[in-house]
């Protein structure tokens, strides 16, 4: 959060920098500051889009501990019992972790670059796999959560990323796997940002 705030100040006063420059300077020298007049506005939209990704990782932390799982199941085709298509990790089912784990999907790709390339597919190298390893969870994968992988300390997560199923935001979206969601668990859920439940689940 505190990278994102310094970046947009710096995209920001960079370019109201330039433009007070611009004002004192010969006209040729517009030219050479116009690729950062272009481009400073798209980074400052960008860094602005993080916000509310980080206030959702936020939440979901506050009321979901850290897991640190080890081979957990990824893929880059489609996942049978996924809410949407994508790229999916598969988490264990907090209702009995000895059922099928629950995948989550990439729904946006936002920041998603570093992950899309490491779950890769049958090409992606080895030791560029091995990366995730291991995999850090924190959130219940019915509804939403955070992933991260370790920094190199092993003693911290890092790259934190947020997942969510559709149905934990969208009433209109089908709902799997929360037959086994108890009132507690949906209204720990919502704490952690989820909308609208509080209702019993609806099999899909």
């Amino acid at each position: 959060m505190a990278m994102n705030v310094i970046g947009l100040v710096g995209w920001i006063g960079g370019w109201i920098a330039l433009l007070g420059i611009s004002t004192y300077t010969p006209n040729w020298v517009v030219w050479i500051f116009m690729p950062y007049f272009a481009y400073g506005p798209y980074r400052a939209v960008v860094q602005c889009r993080y916000f509310p990704t980080a206030f959702n990782m936020l939440r979901v932390l506050q009321e979901y501990p850290w897991q640190v799982l080890s081979n957990a199941p990824r893929g880059i085709d489609e996942h049978p019992d996924a809410e949407d298509g994508g790229i999916w990790i598969e988490l264990p089912n907090p209702a009995d972790r000895l059922k099928k784990g629950v995948p989550l999907t990439f729904v946006k790709h936002y920041r998603a670059n570093w992950w899309l390339r490491h779950i890769g597919g049958p090409r992606t190298k080895p030791e560029r796999k091995a990366q995730l390893e291991p995999l850090w969870f924190a959130g219940d994968p019915r509804f939403l959560g955070v992933v991260a992988v370790s920094a190199r300390n092993w003693r911290a997560p890092r790259r934190l990323h947020f997942l969510y199923r559709p149905s934990a935001f969208d009433r209109r979206a089908a709902r799997m796997h929360w037959e086994d969601a108890s009132p507690a668990d949906l209204e720990r859920a919502r704490r952690a940002g989820a909308r609208f439940l509080g209702a019993s689940p609806a099999r899909s």
